[in-house]
């Protein structure tokens, strides 16, 4: 029934005219909550591949009870961060702890390409679902687990948050660099960029476990950190120590230089002026004053001493003008100052407007909005708005049904068992 499936697809594909997309045929399941993995899989459900997401009955992914909700009034099927995580997928409700979910899990699974889950380390192998258990009936799964510490070590069972993750890898210790509030204790990142980035990071060893597979007809576990990922993502700032035993901190250098985010009149300025050349630009964007022909102006040593000073005076003139302003004529005179964004600069910006960076989706209960698509421009296999995330427990009778072949009263008994 799945390959007459698959068959019916590429029919309506050729009949419709579209092209095809990067990872179509793919078969994706995802066991997972909030925003690590389901990111993960939105990003390849964006690039074409079919995403079966697993939720608990009743109650459904945490996410569903996280802001933002319109007009801040919180409904589960009304989460703007639900919403984003899950477009282009399929959802159905299951519990795999029982003897039953764990049957209808160990079907889908035999039939999957990849399997994404986010448990805690043993959780699965309690449940008869670990990776030698979903080995035994398909040895081309590839899994992915995402733990915050790992599957192995000391630390492997701490709980971990977007919080406590971005002060374990030592995020929140090093961003921003250079800090103008060096002062203040260190916070995480904003939003939930610390769950973003090991969602992107699983992205890339999925497909290129995906792309081994192809190779050899083998899956594999994959066993990733959220801890480590992190760490990854900072580079160079994360190996300083292990090099040159130097700590890296919000305040850099002893020293630092001018610059940096300096407030304007409509809102906030970023400027970056390591260079000789591009100090000269800046100083002739602002006209050139008196003071800028001091000693303690005259070289990158002297200015990175008197940062302060000189950020006073450079504030004196950003204030007088738009971002608009100093960011046309900054950039004309090859002045690296750029303006901070918001939300709302972003949503009328005319390069993303060009480029159809947001495309309007419509929701059963949110209706028309506005959403990101993809960063990524493929010439043959373009990205597409297929579906808005699901409701809760939406696909149960296509997926249940159509597919694994269960009847309707069948699934009013598992309803009713709390299977499903």
């Amino acid at each position: 029934m799945e390959d007459e499936t698959i068959n019916t697809s590429e029919v309506d594909k050729k009949t419709k005219g579209l092209p095809e997309r990067a990872l179509d045929g793919v078969k994706v399941l995802e066991y997972c909550s909030l925003v690590s993995g389901p990111y993960c899989t939105k990003t390849m459900a964006d690039l074409g591949a079919e995403v079966i997401k697993i939720e608990p009955p009743v109650d459904g992914d945490p996410a569903r009870r996280m802001p933002p909700f319109p007009e801040d009034k919180p409904h589960p099927e009304k989460s703007g961060l639900f919403f984003y995580l899950n477009t282009n997928k399929q959802g159905i409700t299951l519990d795999p702890e029982t003897p039953e979910g764990k049957q209808i899990f160990l079907k889908l699974a035999r039939d999957a390409d990849i399997l994404v889950e986010d448990l805690p380390p043993g959780d699965m192998e309690r449940m008869g679902l670990g990776y030698k258990d979903l080995r035994a009936i398909n040895k081309g799964l590839i899994v992915m687990s995402i733990t915050p510490f790992g599957l192995t070590g000391p630390y492997r069972d701490y709980k971990g948050r977007a919080l406590n993750m971005s002060h374990a890898s030592g995020q929140a210790y090093l961003l921003p660099l250079l800090s103008p509030h060096a002062d203040r204790p260190p916070v995480k990142v904003g939003g939930h960029t610390s769950d973003y980035d090991p969602g992107l990071v699983a992205v890339v060893a999925v497909l290129a476990a995906l792309y081994w597979k192809g190779i050899s007809g083998r899956g594999q576990h994959i066993d990733m950190s959220k801890q480590e990922a992190l760490i990854s993502m900072q580079r160079v700032e994360s190996v300083t120590y292990a090099n040159d035993e130097v700590v890296m901190t919000r305040t850099g250098n002893k020293t630092r230089m001018p610059g940096g985010v300096l407030p304007c009149k409509d809102g906030h300025i970023v400027v970056i002026t390591p260079e000789e050349h591009q100090w000269n630009a800046l100083m002739t964007l602002i006209g050139n004053p008196e003071w800028s022909k001091e000693p303690w102006c005259r070289d990158r040593e002297a200015r990175a001493q008197h940062a302060d000073a000189i950020n006073k005076l450079l504030t004196e003139w950003t204030t007088q003008h738009t971002k608009e302003e100093i960011f046309r004529k900054g950039q004309a005179l090859s002045c690296p100052v750029s303006p901070s964004q918001s939300a709302e600069d972003l949503m009328k910006s005319e390069q993303l407007k060009d480029r159809g960076f947001f495309a309007e989706v419509t929701h059963p209960f949110l209706g028309p909005l506005k959403m990101p698509t993809s960063a990524s421009r493929f010439a043959e296999s373009p990205w597409r708005f297929e579906c808005p995330a699901p409701l809760l427990g939406e696909s149960n009778e296509e997926i249940y049904c159509e597919r694994l072949g269960y009847r309707k009263e069948e699934l009013e008994m598992l309803k009713t068992k709390g299977v499903i």
